[in-house]
């Protein structure tokens, strides 16, 4: 479900549905959209396995939850919920997606709140917010990558949030009650 027609199936946009249907069991509704350009979306993936590398699935987690709920996006908050839900608890993922840390790490809590302030105002950032992620154990070249993952998870939700895909159904089951109650923004999950 998006804006979008699906997009004639070539091998390599067949490719990403076969994936999407090994890995989750059904092809999601923004692979459909971002199949319709299979090479931004390799590119993509590239790109944010290259600044997400020198973080655990757990910091990722965090950073994209906290991106996502400040930005109101719906599906990426649900789908990064639960997986922070499963790296942490359903209440941790669950404050992380309505703006309270408590329960995370000083070092994520950093990350979380890093996140926001860049998805808020990213011109209003502040050395002293930098400093903040290097007392918590993050180098320079951490934080570039760390700033970057946040980034592009931005412009990710920007292009599936614009063209209208919405939650898929599945995904908002499988989340954690807390986490489908602390999502009160963004496109509602579609029906089955």
């Amino acid at each position: 479900m998006s804006f979008l027609d699906d997009p004639p199936v070539t091998p390599a946009v067949q490719s990403m549905y076969d994936a999407d249907t090994t890995d989750d069991g059904y092809v999601m509704n923004l692979t459909r959209v971002w199949a319709q350009r299979p090479a931004a979306d390799d590119a993509f993936r590239t790109l944010a396995g290259l600044l997400g590398e020198p973080l655990t699935l757990r910091e990722r987690a965090v950073l994209v939850s906290a991106t996502a709920a400040t930005l109101g996006d719906a599906y990426c908050a649900l789908a990064w919920g639960t997986r922070l839900a499963a790296a942490t608890s359903p209440e941790i993922a669950a404050g992380v997606l309505l703006g309270d840390d408590e329960g995370l790490s000083a070092s994520e809590a950093a990350l979380a709140s890093w996140a926001r302030a860049v998805t808020r105002d990213p011109s209003a950032t502040t050395a002293a917010e930098v400093g903040c992620l290097r007392e918590a154990g993050y180098d320079d070249a951490a934080i570039f990558s760390i700033t970057g993952y946040v980034a592009l998870r931005i412009a990710f939700s920007t292009v599936n949030g614009a063209l209208g895909a919405a939650p898929d159904a599945e995904l908002a089951e499988a989340a954690p009650a807390q986490v489908r109650a602390a999502v009160t923004w963004g496109r509602p999950a579609a029906t089955s």
